[in-house]
């Protein structure tokens, strides 16, 4: 069976009721979906495959927390960066634009947010074999990557850029240090020493 679905689809479980500037500490890295086989409902499953992203419109990703609400990054300022690679879809966000960002790189550094998701639109896909798995082939538009409470794939990923963050905490310690030399410098100068 083909599905016929040409809107937004978003892999994430929510709650049913009738988101570069190198220097900052705010980074954060993962995979908003990976190419590994995961559980949609009871038996079915979906998979993307590796050539899915090939062509896709990439060209104003959003970053945002269960697909819904705030803007903590996007593609068209620079803040975020989709890249798909051999293991799916990476991203790289500077969630130090704003202080809503700042809270949620809060919540992924302590471990509270761990995974991701997509929202996106299919432009081919097919039924495995099995009947039970919904192959995607091809991704029109990626319209966002989220962090999100409750993923759909459970593969995906999200944590601070250790490598990020670290460089940063060192760079701010040498400026730091460079600013107390300038202080101790100035306080020579206006005492008369040389």
């Amino acid at each position: 069976m083909t599905y016929e679905m040409k809107e937004k689809e978003c892999r994430a479980f929510m709650e049913f009721r009738t988101l570069t500037d190198e220097q900052s500490p705010y980074i954060v890295t993962g995979y908003a979906c990976t190419y590994d086989r995961y559980p949609l409902f009871g038996r079915f499953h979906e998979r993307i495959t590796r050539d899915a992203f090939a062509g896709a419109d990439l060209s104003d990703v959003i970053f945002q927390y269960d697909h819904a609400g705030k803007v903590y990054a996007r593609t068209s300022n620079g803040t975020l960066q989709v890249t798909p690679d051999e293991r799916g879809l990476f991203i790289r966000a500077d969630l130090s634009k704003s202080a809503a960002a700042k809270e949620l790189f809060e919540e992924i550094r302590a471990g509270l947010i761990t995974k991701m998701s997509f929202g996106f639109r299919v432009a081919q896909d097919h039924d495995e074999d099995d009947g039970y798995t919904r192959v995607i082939d091809r991704v029109a538009k990626i319209y966002d990557v989220s962090a999100v409470s409750l993923p759909a794939n459970d593969n995906t990923e999200i944590s601070v850029s250790a490598r990020d963050f670290f460089h940063a905490v060192e760079e701010r310690k040498a400026r730091a240090a460079l600013e107390l030399r300038r202080r101790r410098l100035q306080v020579k100068m206006k005492a008369g020493y040389k």
